[in-house]
């Protein structure tokens, strides 16, 4: 499974950095290393990697700035890795573009079932739902586009699940553990920030103002549900 697969590692902690090159090998992937923003970024332009791990404290650039500066132009699953888990440093590194977090220590099993996560979420799509439409906002996830009347929008892997889930059943309150299960996977530990931040990203990009969204609305104390 995921042969061939290729992760970068952004780590200026040598000794981290050689655990968790080490726990990625054993799973059979390839893994690419850097120890600052600057040398990851241009290690990713030459070797593009499936999913990339950043931590967030780095000398030169911040890790928030090397995820961001990834997501410019790119949809490469990512990882922030903090220290502590500070609700701060979390929001921050998920609204820099960030799909999902580790908070320092963690367990190589964990690391290894967040990535296998990630990639089964990057290349897989669901084949009973070919073309829907909400006003101006088309979902074709065949095809993995989203049109919003004549432009196509650029969604993450996540935003785009996200959106896709939440079309599946138009009209229906979705909670934020079922978005969990849904979206990032059976085996994912985490919690519902991750969907917040997520749902307020992919409104920055679908609704004309997203403090006053029109198709992804917030049911208080439920969940969310998408409309026309």
């Amino acid at each position: 499974m995921f042969v061939g697969t290729r992760i970068l590692t952004v780590e200026d902690d040598e000794r981290i950095r050689t655990a968790v090159k080490l726990a990625l090998e054993d799973e059979g992937w390839q893994v690419l290393e850097a120890d600052n923003g600057e040398d990851a970024l241009a290690l990713f332009k030459r070797e593009p990697a499936d999913v990339v791990l950043i931590d967030i404290m780095l000398p030169g650039i911040d890790g928030f700035e090397v995820c961001r500066s990834l997501r410019r132009n790119n949809d490469v699953p990512i990882v922030m890795v903090t220290a502590r888990d500070d609700t701060h440093d979390v929001v921050a590194g998920l609204e820099a573009g960030a799909d999902d977090y580790l908070t320092k220590p963690f367990a190589p099993k964990e690391l290894s079932a967040r990535i296998r996560a990630l990639l089964r979420r990057a290349r897989t799509t669901d084949p009973g739902i070919t073309h829907l439409t909400f006003g101006e906002l088309e979902i074709i996830p065949e095809e993995g586009r989203v049109m919003l009347g004549d432009s196509e929008l650029h969604l993450t892997k996540t935003e785009f699940r996200l959106l896709v889930e939440l079309a599946s059943s138009p009209g229906r309150v979705f909670s934020r553990e079922v978005l969990l299960e849904r979206v990032w996977g059976y085996d994912y530990f985490g919690d519902g920030r991750l969907v917040d931040v997520h749902v307020r990203r992919l409104r920055t990009k679908i609704e004309a103002d997203p403090a006053n969204p029109r198709h992804v609305v917030t049911v208080r104390g439920l969940g969310y549900k998408l409309q026309s």
